[in-house]
């Protein structure tokens, strides 16, 4: 998406609220696949240069080119890693782009989509060239896609959940912990469905290459793990996209938020104080 309404008026308020449980193991992988944890790659969408997808064992480390004009509206263009699966499952990786001369808004992505057409119900974790990193999702083939932008610019290692019909997106900073970042969806998919790493240049004439390591592929379960926590969030919305951005995420319960009178700050509840 080239513009972005980042104007702080007019716009909406909100706060949601999640349960977060603890982390589960990595499931284990018996015999490495050709690709990693991967089944196969393709180009989904239209593109004029096909895509690569290399995987180090040595290192660990996914090598992911693609081109494509963009994920984004009604059709992703990109290039795929991708694992048919089914049932609640989650992806971890850190993410670093290959150079930086590429446009803005090139993307590398965590995602889970119905299926390889390009049009398909989706949901991504997406980190951009120039370090803003969105939750994005398509409801339902051929919809216009909208996005959950994080507070957290150029997160160190990012996370993205399925439990149900529920999507939640994690980042993490610097020391490496995740965290949510207070963006989630809800998106019904059919049956098996695909998960995987991918990247578009958001450029039909280009390609770019993310590096994807530490890859974690889980399987999630709610047998062991400890009680949930609550975690708020308060976001924008502006009224023309309806697009939403992560204001503030804490794990404590706050509501009723209000803008300052100039529009530099909000105030809200939480403790039984403003």
């Amino acid at each position: 998406m080239n513009v972005r309404d980042r104007r702080r008026f007019p716009a909406l308020l909100c706060i949601s609220m999640l349960t977060v449980g603890t982390l589960p193991a990595l499931v284990a992988q018996s015999h490495p696949a050709p690709l990693g944890v991967f089944e196969d790659h393709t180009d989904v969408g239209t593109v004029l240069h096909p895509g690569t997808a290399r995987y180090d064992s040595t290192s660990g480390t996914y090598a992911v080119t693609g081109s494509g004009e963009n994920m984004w509206f009604g059709e992703d263009d990109f290039h795929f890693a991708w694992k048919k699966v089914s049932g609640d499952i989650a992806i971890s990786a850190d993410i670093a782009f290959v150079g930086d001369k590429g446009n803005n808004h090139r993307k590398a992505v965590l995602m889970m989509r119905q299926s390889l057409d390009g049009n398909s119900a989706s949901v991504d974790i997406a980190r951009h060239g120039d370090g803003l990193t969105s939750l994005q999702f398509r409801d339902a083939a051929g919809a216009n896609t909208h996005e959950v932008q994080a507070n957290v610019i150029s997160p160190a290692r990012v996370r993205l959940e399925k439990r149900g019909d529920f999507f939640y997106a994690f980042v993490a900073e610097k020391n490496g912990k995740l965290q949510p970042a207070g963006a989630s969806t809800r998106l019904a998919f059919t049956g098996p469905f695909y998960v995987g790493i991918g990247i578009s240049a958001h450029d039909k004439d280009a390609t770019e290459t993310a590096n994807f390591s530490s890859v974690k592929l889980e399987a999630l379960s709610a047998a062991g793990e400890k009680k949930p926590a609550l975690y708020s969030t308060l976001e924008t919305v502006p009224i023309a996209s309806t697009d939403r951005r992560v204001a503030y995420v804490a794990q404590a319960h706050f509501e009723a938020p209000n803008w300052s009178r100039d529009g530099s700050y909000f105030l809200f509840n939480q403790g039984g104080g403003i």
